[in-house]
């Protein structure tokens, strides 16, 4: 009987057996999985900051390669610009590497910046932090009126029309710049300025003063004006009522000489485009009564000697026609009796009645005025 007891148990000890070989294989099993998580987890939060750094970034068509950050952004609204344009697609990455990064912060750089189709979210966020900024292209004309400026401008800058227009009446900054609100036009010399988009008002005015100084140290231009018994003011004011007169520049200095005339013996300026800015009827085509008749200082049929400021801008070869102006003897110029929109000149009241007259009856005659 013990024999056959014990061929009946045998069998317990290799199911003893294969039950520790079972659980040697679960804990490979389990070891293997906890390392291949392992791994995955590591491959995973590794691959994520490269993927931020190296693998998200810029697409590389953009419908507007330039960015404005205005001055006194967050990160926030940063990054809401950045995606209204287009330019990030990975946001979380972006965000978690500005923040490796240390581009994070209360008030962010402020500026127009050209980005690269195709850069890398580490690219981006160092040309944001410290690249160069991308200047605008600013272009003024003739524009008349400080309103008017302001209003151009405002397309080119940060600043808006109202801190401008404030700016351009306050009194304080323009002593300071040596102008006031009436020669304040003076100051402006009309050109195309690369000027950075974050400008202010005050930046603006800063930027038009160094320029104009600039413009006055070249070509001898303040011994000229000085040669002609005029300041800097005065001879911008005068170039702006020849700007008014004429857009034929080889007129202009023989213009200029007729009321450099006028002023030597006192005699009133008369010209036409000053009694217009004194009533700011800017689209009228011809000038009548009402506008020779408009009491104002701006208006030269009423008052002797140069207005108190600039009726317009002055355009370069306006100012240099004046500066230049031709030496004659005439007093008098009325357009000719055609279309050419040049001007007939008289050195009498007689002859420039006869040249006048000419010109009335040819418009009675070809526009029935």
């Amino acid at each position: 009987m013990k024999n056959v007891d014990h061929a009946l148990q045998a069998p317990s000890g290799i199911q003893s057996f294969n039950n520790m070989q079972q659980q040697k294989t679960g804990k490979r099993t389990l070891i293997l999985a906890i390392v291949v998580a392992a791994l995955a987890a590591g491959f995973w939060f590794g691959w994520q900051p490269l993927k931020a750094i190296y693998f998200s970034g810029v697409p590389k068509e953009l419908a507007n390669p330039y960015v404005c950050i205005p001055t006194g952004a967050n990160f926030e609204q940063v990054v809401t610009i950045l995606k209204k344009q287009g330019i990030v697609k990975d946001e979380p990455g972006f965000r978690w590497l500005a923040g490796q990064m240390n581009y994070k912060k209360d008030k962010m750089r402020a500026g127009r910046f050209q980005i690269q189709p195709g850069w890398n979210n580490r690219e981006l966020i160092q040309h944001l932090r410290t690249g160069e900024q991308a200047p605008v292209k600013l272009v003024l004309n003739n524009e008349r009126l400080p309103e008017e400026i302001a209003g151009l401008v405002s397309h080119y800058i940060e600043a808006d029309s109202l801190s401008l227009l404030a700016a351009f009446r306050n009194p304080a900054v323009l002593n300071a710049l040596g102008w006031t609100p009436e020669t304040l036009v003076t100051g402006f010399i009309p050109n195309t300025y690369e000027i950075y988009w974050n400008t202010d008002a005050n930046g603006f005015l800063q930027r038009m003063k160094k320029e104009n100084i600039a413009f006055w140290d070249k070509n001898n231009r303040r011994a000229k004006a000085k040669a002609l018994g005029l300041t800097e003011t005065e001879a911008y004011i005068l170039a702006s009522i020849v700007e008014r007169e004429t857009n034929y520049n080889p007129e202009k200095a023989t213009i200029a000489g007729v009321y450099l005339n006028r002023l030597k013996i006192g005699m009133k300026l008369q010209a036409d485009p000053t009694s217009v800015f004194a009533t700011r009827d800017f689209t009228t085509r011809r000038v009548t009564e009402f506008h020779t008749s408009f009491d104002s200082p701006y208006n030269t049929y009423m008052y002797k000697g140069l207005p108190p400021g600039p009726i317009s801008m002055a355009a370069i070869p306006t100012l240099d026609a004046v500066l230049n102006a031709e030496k004659h003897n005439y007093l008098y110029f009325c357009a000719k009796p055609d279309d050419s929109g040049t001007h007939a000149f008289a050195e009498t009241f007689a002859a420039h009645k006869v040249n006048a007259d000419r010109f009335q009856t040819w418009v009675r005659q070809t526009r029935g005025i």
